[in-house]
């Protein structure tokens, strides 16, 4: 027999997929992957950034705005109709077109009924080597709102955004139980080994320590494979209130991770480390300036 759920679970999944040179073939993976994690009993379902395409920030190459898609347009419209069929909640990391010459890295959350109920736009952008987002993406201008789906209220900030703490809280303060990262990270070339070990280890404990400082669920969905010079981590996770991992994925192999989640761990926790209420909002000011 199927296992019951209690009323305050919900079940994540998160697809840990690579990606070919296709998007429409990479599109009709997606769609797999996700119909899998449904049957696996996932309620919501979170893809990787980008998912769509390959990874192609690692250049500046104008020929790549081909790829970008309206919002709503081709990939909302089959995710949709997937939602609306499996009951489940989708999120998706989606290269937009805005208008000619004004392009984001988005995301949308499309409810269990097919509804697309919220959009985020990426606010932090990276200008690294190998991650040359500033050529391609225009900062996000949704700020960091949390949405209400049938089976929790949720938030999504991608990659980059992971490594800020206000993006974050701001999203709980609109009242988001689950943070999900859709994430393309990954090794890059002549990296030393430790290096390259601490930085993996930091970009899983920053987002731990979302959870922790902010009593919630973390999902992060990363990307597995190689594209170019980079080879993708891996590892998506999901994080509970208390820092702990409740799963994880592989570094090597495309999966489907499933998680339960106690949406009352949330409550408990808080009610334990209330971090809500000793903050003092009257002393933050500073932090919109730049630097002191």
């Amino acid at each position: 027999m199927p296992r019951r759920r209690s009323k305050n679970e919900v079940t994540l999944g998160l697809v840990q997929m690579s990606t070919g040179a296709d998007p429409d073939a990479n599109l009709a993976k997606a769609v797999q992957r996700i119909a899998a994690a449904a049957k696996k009993g996932a309620q919501i379902v979170c893809l990787q950034e980008l998912f769509r395409s390959n990874y192609f920030c690692q250049s500046e190459d104008s020929r790549n705005f081909q790829l970008a898609e309206t919002i709503p347009g081709q990939s909302t419209e089959a995710l949709r109709a997937l939602a609306r069929a499996k009951e489940i909640v989708v999120v998706a990391s989606i290269f937009e077109k805005r208008s000619a010459g004004l392009y984001h890295n988005s995301a949308v959350v499309i409810d269990a009924d097919g509804a697309l109920v919220g959009q985020y736009r990426k606010m932090h952008i990276p200008d690294d080597p190998l991650y040359y987002e500033k050529f391609y993406f225009a900062p996000g201008d949704l700020g960091f709102p949390s949405f209400q789906t049938r089976y929790a209220k949720i938030a999504v900030l991608i990659c980059w955004d992971q490594w800020f703490p206000e993006g974050a809280r701001l999203a709980v303060l609109s009242g988001a139980e689950i943070l999900f990262y859709p994430t393309a990270i990954g090794w890059i070339p002549r990296e030393s080994r430790l290096v390259a070990r601490n930085q993996r280890e930091a970009w899983e404990l920053i987002q731990r320590s979302h959870a922790v400082a902010n009593g919630v669920y973390v999902a992060v969905t990363n990307r597995v494979g190689r594209e170019a010079k980079i080879k993708f981590w891996g590892n998506s996770f999901v994080a509970a209130p208390f820092g702990e991992i409740v799963a994880r994925g592989s570094s090597e192999r495309e999966e489907i991770v499933i998680a339960r989640c106690d949406l009352a761990k949330i409550a408990e926790t808080r009610e334990n480390w209330p971090f809500l209420r000793d903050r003092r909002v009257d002393a933050y000011g500073p932090l919109q300036s730049r630097f002191l």
